[in-house]
């Protein structure tokens, strides 16, 4: 087809960069804020919640694999990844939207139910999305540039998903404040419940719209001829993983990435409210500085690719994250300085800057891998790739769901305190400094094994090109 490794026009960029916005807006807000809702509104135990959220990436594990061969082998008439966004996005917001629903508060039946469904239906959407990027062109500049564009609109969502105190205060019952004197909006008991909920369906009724408006925006240009999607196996997911080093090596650095994400993020809320004593003002604020760098950082990751190289700019900026959870948790740490917010931001600051460069710039790298796949092995499977991928992204949040779910119950928290005894406050202060610390380190010896620069790729894909002609 025409184009395949050319320019896209601005509006195809931002139409296929809404997917992205949508996704986040639907699925971060559970990601983010669903263990707090389900400890503190809902009323399950962090342990109960720690064990669901493993079972429910056990299912993934063989749910995405389906999935991906499925999304491959179909040829539905709007296209063989774009139509997913309408069917999956349909169901995803539906079931996300209950997964916050207090009406049967406390039963563990109902939110396995919902919460089953509701990542069942995100691999509806998020197989077939990762899959489009890779179907739209085949030149690395561009796929750059898609990227950060992307990262751009995944970043404003989360930017949206830390306003969710401030929103859900909107909603949510006063109660008088003996230290202010003031009524004050409270989130984090159960009687925010209907608050919770009507802020979900907010998020998740724009999330939907988005996903509308990335549909009509996208073309499929490159993909599989009917004569190879037929020959398309759930067992080529492991064939491909088996001899696509690139695609290990990759696979291997977003279970990290997600374990660290998954386990700060599960833990700021209880970070900012049980150590902090913060405000809804000054969490939404603290939670902003984790997402309001992007907007500096990521128009210049074209340039720094540029000037550091791949392996280079993740080791860069991998250790930038680094140096925030160590001033973060000095800042904490020494009494004198544990009461001086603006302290708190700039370590956020740091901490965030470094994280959302090497997590947002590593899906770039997908469409190369699916590049490098159909190089060595003669078929784009882009939907067995990015299955795989979703397969260890959630294989990551599985581990980064458990981890603060046992240490909050491993450390005695206690959901009705409103103060937390000292090792349980240490453990939230482990949870957002040290264990993402040491997982980055992990991702740098990852990482510094990945070879698949830009010379490399227009070598791969002239080849290609060759071949096919």
């Amino acid at each position: 087809m025409s184009n395949i490794n050319g320019k896209l026009s601005w509006r195809e960029r931002i139409g296929l960069s809404s997917g992205e916005l949508a996704q986040n807006l639907i699925y971060q807000t559970v990601s983010i804020w669903l263990l707090f809702f389900y400890t503190n509104v809902y009323g399950l135990k962090p342990e109960v919640a720690a064990v669901m959220f493993l079972v429910v990436r056990i299912i993934d594990i063989i749910w995405d694999p389906i999935v991906g061969a499925f999304v491959d082998k179909s040829n539905l008439r709007w296209g063989k990844y774009r139509s997913w966004l309408i069917i999956g996005g349909i169901l995803l917001a539906a079931f996300a939207i209950l997964c916050f629903w207090n009406g049967f508060s406390g039963s563990l039946l109902y939110a396995y139910v919902t919460y089953v469904g509701m990542s069942m239906c995100f691999t509806l959407v998020n197989v077939p999305y990762g899959s489009l990027q890779a179907s739209v062109t085949r030149d690395p500049e561009e796929i750059t540039l898609l990227t950060t564009i992307r990262m751009l609109f995944a970043n404003f969502g989360g930017l949206v998903i830390k306003t969710l105190p401030l929103v859900i205060a909107i909603f949510a019952p006063k109660v008088l404040n003996p230290d202010t004197g003031k009524m004050e909006a409270v989130y984090n008991t159960p009687e925010a419940g209907s608050a919770w909920f009507i802020t979900m369906t907010i998020f998740a009724l724009i999330g939907l719209g988005l996903f509308f408006f990335c549909f009509a925006e996208s073309k499929e240009r490159i993909s599989m001829g009917k004569e190879q999607t037929e020959t398309v196996k759930v067992s080529d997911l492991f064939n491909e993983l088996k001899v696509n080093r690139q695609l290990r090596i990759l696979s291997f650095f977003f279970i990290i990435a997600f374990i660290t994400m998954s386990v700060s993020n599960a833990a700021d809320s209880y970070f900012m409210t049980y150590n902090i004593n913060a405000t809804p003002f000054m969490t939404t604020v603290f939670m902003w500085l984790g997402t309001i760098p992007a907007f500096i950082l990521l128009p210049l990751v074209p340039a720094m690719k540029r000037k550091f190289g791949q392996r280079g700019m993740f080791r860069l900026f991998l250790v930038i994250a680094i140096i925030g959870m160590a001033l973060m948790y000095l800042f904490v740490s020494i009494p004198a300085l544990k009461a001086c917010f603006p302290l708190l931001c700039i370590a956020q600051l740091v901490k965030s800057s470094g994280i959302l460069v090497a997590t947002g710039y590593m899906w770039a790298l997908v469409p190369d891998v699916v590049t490098y796949g159909e190089y060595i092995g003669g078929r784009r499977i882009a939907g067995i790739v990015n299955a795989i991928i979703c397969f260890f992204m959630k294989l990551g949040m599985a581990l980064g769901g458990v981890i603060p779910g046992l240490v909050l119950s491993w450390v005695g928290f206690k959901a009705a305190n409103q103060t937390q005894t000292p090792l349980a406050e240490q453990g939230i202060l482990w949870l957002v400094t040290i264990v993402p610390a040491l997982l980055f380190v992990l991702a740098i010896v990852i990482i510094n094994k990945y070879e698949l620069d830009d010379k490399r790729m227009k070598e791969i894909i002239s080849e290609i090109e060759s071949r096919n002609n």
